[in-house]
């Protein structure tokens, strides 16, 4: 199976109509619709149901619709990693600013002083951007908050540290040392929702904190943010019952670079080290 093959299903399934199907991909719909009955000829199967007024897809054409995607993605990725690696030689690291739970700078001087280390580029992301990059061929490896889709990325744990909220210096909660999931009206099973939410419209964590010092936003974060983050008008409070926020690093399970495989390696002692030396603890009321 050929990947112009895929493309042109992908077109046709995609747009449900061989014409718009045809023009989206520079050609004209009688070679369009040659090639769509090779690929079923091919697979032995029907991907499309055609009448004179419809196209859609057969069961069989969802699932290839799923899987081409992937496949097609991987060949893209696998072409940008070798352009890359006909330059300069070095590492694509993506995090999300202050999403590294103070982990990034010891790892990377941990990384450069180990023999046969290469140059680390660091690219700073947005909210859950790195599993995307990554199976984009853009990064090589991540540091990336769970939960997060690792579809095609290997992955290691690297710290669970525990959740603070987050609430404006003169909201009522504040003025408790301590407080539960229960007295923020959540469970367990929605604190990653309501996460979401409240970082929805706010491109990053500076928008987040000033919005939760007007009043306007209640959240969680990592404990870690608070001594970064000191704010007079933020209050956080340790919430006792939160399940922990967990760091991991990510790279894509297709990866040989020995590269990869050193920083990985680097990453989750210098991870180990600091949660010998530094168990997690609440912060004290801010």
């Amino acid at each position: 199976m050929e990947s112009r093959s895929l493309r042109y299903f992908v077109a046709v399934a995609e747009e449900l109509n061989f014409a718009r199907a045809a023009e989206r991909l520079g050609i004209s719909p009688p070679p369009l619709s040659r090639a769509i009955r090779r690929l079923e000829a091919e697979l032995g199967v029907t991907l499309f149901e055609r009448t004179t007024h419809s196209v859609t897809r057969t069961p069989a054409g969802d699932v290839l619709l799923t899987e081409a995607h992937v496949a097609l993605d991987a060949l893209d990725a696998a072409g940008r990693r070798a352009r890359r690696a006909a330059g300069e030689r070095k590492l694509v690291l993506a995090v999300k600013a202050d999403g590294d739970a103070g982990l990034l700078e010891p790892i990377l001087a941990r990384y450069a002083s180990e023999p046969g280390s290469v140059p680390v580029a660091v690219r700073l992301c947005g909210w859950q951007e790195q599993p995307g990059l990554l199976r984009s061929g853009e990064a090589d490896v991540a540091l990336v908050h769970t939960p997060f889709d690792g579809t095609g990325l290997d992955t290691e744990t690297l710290a669970a540290e525990p959740r603070v909220a987050v609430l404006a210096a003169d909201h009522p909660l504040a003025a408790r040392d301590r407080l539960e999931l229960a007295d923020l009206g959540l469970d367990a099973g929605s604190v990653e929702r309501h996460v979401d939410e409240a970082r929805r419209g706010h491109g990053d964590l500076a928008q987040v904190l000033t919005a939760v010092s007007l009043g306007k936003v209640v959240t969680l974060l990592p404990a870690s943010i608070t001594a970064r983050y000191p704010r007079p008008g933020v209050a956080y409070r340790p919430v006792l019952d939160a399940p922990p926020v967990v760091l991991s690093l990510a790279w894509p399970q297709q990866s040989h670079s020995t590269a990869t495989a050193a920083l990985v390696r680097t990453a989750t002692e210098v991870a180990e080290a600091t949660h010998t030396e530094h168990e997690p603890t609440h912060p004290d009321k801010a």
